[in-house]
């Protein structure tokens, strides 16, 4: 089979569109045709060794996509060869075939594209848990979302509303700002503006409910336009580090501070199908949009890892084997 492969940790050029063997898998596995492959940030990480990676070379990219059961396991009851499934955590899928343990296969509905399920299923799962369980929105509650134009953010925004929660988004650019008013973001600032002045200006100096903080070193500010008892959700630091917390701080604003991570919420088969469930429902019913997907052959792999790096890209990246 063809696979995206690279021997050495670098720069997109070190990625080769190769053949190799295909993958042999074990009694409760089964074996995925992949149709298409999301490109995530961690793959760039992985890429220049920033992630661990088990295993020797030639490494292989790729934690999440969807496609068609070739074949399944002597264990498997609950997936046939022919079904759809969708995965967001399963390793070596940038290939023409990846061997996926039955506990992370995700039916996907005759409704969904398998290139909505490969576009939504990190980032959606993602914004659901945020919602749901670091903080669960409620009616009138008032948000403010770092990065609103990427991945995450536009679909948290829009699961937001539908919650019936109110955004305030932040973005890099105009043109990222008009994607993140096209979510459904009630208001954009800049991060170059005074946006904390902004913010608190729009809230009539109280402050917002809750932050969906996911640049990291903007953690400081993040609690300082937060009213008093509010709540900000760390997730993530694609800006650098944040600085410590005072838990003085906390204490004397009564303010929370919680992180999110995807992998503590995904920890059995039952969590992946109920909440993948949900999220397909709400795409089905037309409350969650999937931005139509920025889509790359796996073979011009290169060409999709140097586009997601410059930063330039809102929504979804896909590669199509």
């Amino acid at each position: 089979m063809k696979a995206l492969v690279f021997n050495t940790f670098g720069g997109p050029d070190v990625l080769e569109y190769t053949e190799i063997e295909q993958p042999v898998i074990g009694p409760d596995e089964v074996l995925v045709k992949m149709k298409a492959i999301g490109l995530n940030f961690a793959d760039i990480y992985r890429r220049k060794g920033n992630y661990h990676l088990a295993g020797k070379p030639p490494y292989i990219l790729g934690y999440e996509g969807a496609g068609i059961v070739e074949k399944t396991g002597a264990n498997v009851d609950g997936v046939k060869v022919g079904d759809r499934i969708a995965f967001a955590d399963v390793p070596y899928a940038n290939a023409e075939l990846t061997a996926v343990p039955f506990e992370k296969a995700i039916p996907v509905p005759e409704q969904i594209s398998l290139n909505d399920a490969a576009s939504v299923l990190l980032q959606g799962l993602t914004a659901h848990y945020l919602t749901r369980d670091s903080y669960a929105v409620k009616e009138n509650d008032v948000v403010l979302v770092h990065a609103a134009a990427g991945g995450v953010g536009q679909l948290l925004v829009q699961i937001i509303n539908l919650l019936g929660g109110k955004v305030i988004g932040l973005t890099s650019s105009p043109e990222k700002a008009a994607a993140a008013m096209e979510a459904g973001a009630e208001t954009v600032y800049l991060y170059q503006d005074d946006w904390k002045s902004q913010v608190l200006g729009s809230t009539n100096g109280k402050g917002v409910d809750v932050v969906y903080e996911s640049v990291g070193s903007t953690l400081s500010n993040s609690f300082e336009v937060t009213r008093v008892g509010g709540t900000v959700v760390f997730y993530g630091m694609a800006g650098g580090d944040p600085a410590p917390v005072d838990p003085r701080m906390l204490m004397d604003t009564s303010k929370t501070l919680t992180g999110g991570d995807l992998w503590n919420v995904l920890t059995s088969r039952e969590e992946r199908v109920v909440r993948s469930r949900e999220l397909f429902r709400w795409i089905e019913e037309g409350k969650v949009r999937v931005a139509a997907p920025t889509i790359f052959a796996l073979k011009d792999g290169q060409e999709a890892h140097r586009y997601l790096e410059s930063r330039k890209s809102t929504g979804k990246i896909l590669l199509i084997p």
